[in-house]
């Protein structure tokens, strides 16, 4: 016999149609990913790809949150698997033309994972790099927030992050759930796609109720969608109780080798052998087969109005997660399999699952009719979710430069701080628009005075405790009116982040000026969620300080040798690394002009904490030469010394180290051999002049004319505080013999020129390379 299975009400929408739009769901989605491997031509033979089965058991849980949940101003963040589910949902809304369906992983047609920049339909929030995309709605919220209370509303809505259970073993997902300014966000909502289920198998150990602790432990909301209607009916039976005790203690492998069971096995599988045996087949044996089967693949995550339910419980007054248990490849002839991962239907089990779906294989990009249920209900929701097109962006007008020359003995690291503070008094209205984010090294990277004139972020004024203590040098005043944002510890907060608050031009038609500051040592434990950040759109300027061996002291442990070349390798972003403080300003307000536009980029400043003689810059003092040096700065290097002759030889520097390029240069001057000093701010926009002037890429090559000029080509030393490989290309410009100086192994710790000679970044070796290389 079947079962009579209670409504949940109230309902609406209708849950029957809901139910058949998640079935057309599920077949287009199916359908998109099958026309990719097994339709569309493939001359190449390589795999094309896609996730039939994770995109089934999100089916139900997509189908009820768009089609009865969601609002215009709320966004979700996909899960990168279930992107067919995505786009399956804004053609029936008709946000994607049929044409789109059939270029899966197709070069320039539907994107492998969401995108906000490549997909042709609405995605709120590029995912792809596990945990980041999950966690990105948390800065949205932010960043949200940020703009309500500095620009005005721009609407409300929950923020909404569709899971996989396996993303949850990123270290990234905890770092967020857990940083302290996470527990007020009310809009934050998360669904955990609970399957059970990895790359390669069944997991044996899934510690669903560790996960709810951890979330709990957080100050989350936990609710938990376990089971659906027809098994929470058959629970209400005599012996229910049994049944329910069998399915939650059994190991989660047995569970799911039940789903890949024939009616007769289960009956047997079912009740298993101990003491609640005859309770549990009293209770299915008189179930038919197809309600059997129905019953044990029926969780929580796969039923509509056990969501629904779920929906309704939240608060929002703090972060939710909705655990929901699901099956992954649920409706599919490969469900529950172990390895159904990247599993892909066969050509006769895609024709077989046209059959049992009611839809046509040579046909299978259909709508609903606009007259029935389900169509109606997908042009009501269409409508619904239809947004305001972004306003208009303001014209900013960031200063090139504002006079001020710095003397003295300064380093750049101390440079930032004083040009954010130029900035508030030469220009205001685009230091308004400036948010300084930091891990909690505010302090140690001269943000300091900045923060003390602007204050901290908080949605809410909290009182500063320490206002009347004379020994308190910096001010932690928190309010609405705030521009600077501390999170934890934690760097992969940090850039996720600024990646949000550099989106808000897209978003919202207002764009902010984000920069982040942290060790240049931690910027690779940054970059992979930075660099997708740079990919969604998020532009933004990443401060690395201090940087190199100039934390000479403290060793290896705290240096940094790859960092340089981030500028040569990260699409979307150009690295600068000033010697001057002149520099760190006109760098750093190019960089702000660059920023919050469609055509805009991100920036990396690798600053250095050691001194630096500001005199030794020789910036010219005549207006049209200072304007001359400051193009140059910013289009990647200069002539800091030029020999009165043809050179013997150049000395290529960047950063600090041009204190001992200078030195190195006077004592070969001294045993009468010329040599040029070129200062290099950006390696990476050197290099695309080089690639540029070569025809393979669209790039100004001005500045190698300028400051590499054919007729002074020379053996060339380059020299960092870095890995040599940086530099060494510039040897290509003229094809000159090169000597590369820099740093390759771990420090040890001891003083700046003890660190230095042990690396050979001295000027003595400066000295014994170009006498080399002149041979």
């Amino acid at each position: 016999m079947s079962i009579d299975v209670p409504e949940i009400a109230p309902a609406s929408p209708d849950i029957r149609t809901l139910d058949t739009i998640a079935r057309r769901v599920l077949w287009t989605s199916t359908a998109i990913i099958h026309h990719a491997n097994r339709v569309r031509p493939n001359p190449s033979g390589l795999k094309v790809g896609g996730h039939q089965a994770s995109s089934a058991s999100m089916v139900h849980i997509m189908t009820s949150l768009w089609f009865g949940q969601l609002g215009a101003g709320d966004r979700v963040s996909v899960k990168p698997h279930a992107s067919p589910v995505l786009h399956a949902i804004n053609h029936l809304l008709g946000e994607l033309d049929e044409r789109w369906l059939t270029t899966l992983r197709e070069y320039g047609g539907l994107q492998s994972y969401p995108s906000r920049s490549k997909d042709p339909d609405p995605v709120d929030y590029s995912t792809g790099s596990v945990g980041i995309g999950a966690t990105a709605p948390i800065w949205g919220a932010i960043a949200r927030r940020y703009v309500d209370t500095t620009f005005g509303s721009t609407g409300t809505g929950r923020q909404y992050s569709l899971v996989g259970d396996a993303e949850l073993d990123e270290g990234a997902i905890w770092e967020a759930v857990l940083d302290p300014s996470v527990a007020d966000l009310g809009e934050i909502v998360w669904i955990v796609d609970l399957n059970r289920q990895s790359l390669d198998r069944v997991v044996p150990n899934i510690a669903a109720r560790r996960l709810e602790q951890m979330f709990t432990a957080a100050g989350w909301q936990v609710i938990t969608v376990s089971f659906g209607r027809i098994l929470e009916s058959l629970f209400a039976r005599p012996g229910g109780d049994a049944l329910r005790r069998r399915i939650v203690e059994m190991p989660n492998p047995e569970y799911q080798r039940l789903l890949r069971c024939s009616a007769e096995e289960v009956r047997t599988r079912l009740p298993g052998v101990g003491p609640d045996a005859d309770a549990i087949t009293g209770v299915i044996g008189d179930l038919d087969d197809s309600t059997l089967l129905a019953a044990v693949a029926n969780l929580g995550g796969h039923d509509i109005g056990a969501l629904q339910a779920a929906y309704a419980q939240i608060d929002d007054t703090r972060p939710t997660v909705v655990i929901a248990y699901t099956v992954k490849g649920f409706g599919l002839p490969i469900q529950g399999h172990p390895q159904n991962h990247s599993s892909l239907l066969s050509v006769e089990q895609f024709d077989d699952l046209a059959v049992t779906l009611g839809e046509d294989a040579r046909n299978p990009w259909r709508r609903f009719p606009s007259e029935s249920p389900e169509g109606q209900l997908c042009e009501q929701v269409s409508a619904r979710l239809r947004r305001d097109p972004v306003p208009p962006l303001p014209r900013l007008s960031v200063p090139r430069d504002v006079d001020r020359t710095p003397s003295a003995t300064s380093t750049t690291q101390a440079a930032l701080g004083r040009v954010l503070l130029d900035l508030s008094r030469e220009a205001p209205e685009i230091a308004d628009r400036v948010v300084t984010v930091s891990p909690d090294v505010s302090s140690t990277t001269n943000l300091a005075g900045w923060l003390n004139k602007v204050g901290v972020w908080s949605p809410a004024e909290r009182h500063n405790w320490f206002a009347d203590d004379a020994e308190t040098i910096m001010h932690w005043r928190e309010r609405p009116t705030g521009q600077h944002m501390e999170l934890g510890i934690a760097e992969t907060n940090l850039v996720g982040l600024l990646g949000e608050l550099g989106a808000t031009w897209s978003r919202w038609g207002q764009p902010l000026l984000p920069i982040g500051v942290l060790y240049d040592p931690f910027v690779e434990r940054a970059l992979e969620p930075w660099s997708f950040g740079v990919y969604a759109g998020g532009q933004s300027i990443l401060v690395g300080t201090p940087s190199g061996v100039t934390l000479a002291s403290e060793g290896g442990a705290h240096q940094s040798i790859t960092t340089p070349s981030v500028g040569l390798e990260q699409p979307g972003c150009v690295t600068y690394e000033p010697a001057f403080a002149i520099e760190v300003q006109w760098v750093l307000l190019d960089s702000l002009a660059h920023l919050g536009r469609p055509d805009g980029r991100s920036a990396y400043l690798r600053l250095s904490t050691r001194p630096v003689e500001q005199g030794l810059a020789e910036v010219p003092s005549d207006p049209a030469a200072r304007e001359r040096r400051r193009r140059q700065v910013v289009a990647g290097a200069y002539p800091l010394r030029t020999a009165e002759i043809t050179p013997a030889a150049t000395i290529v520097t960047m950063g600090a180290m041009a204190t001992e390029a200078i030195r190195a240069a006077e004592r070969l001057r001294d045993m009468d051999i010329d040599a040029d000093v070129v200062c290099v701010t950006s390696p990476g926009l050197l290099f695309d002049a080089t690639q540029a002037r070569a025809g393979r890429q669209d790039a100004p090559t001005w500045i190698l004319d300028s400051v590499f000029p054919a007729d002074r080509a020379a053996p060339m030393v380059t020299i960092l505080d870095g890995h040599p490989h940086t530099l060494a290309f510039l040897a290509t410009i003229n094809s000159v013999p090169l000597r590369a100086l820099g740093v390759t192994s771990f420090g040890q710790a001891g003083s700046l020129d003890d660190t230095y000679r042990h690396h050979e970044i001295d000027a003595d070796s400066i000295v014994r390379a170009t006498l080399d290389v002149l041979g």
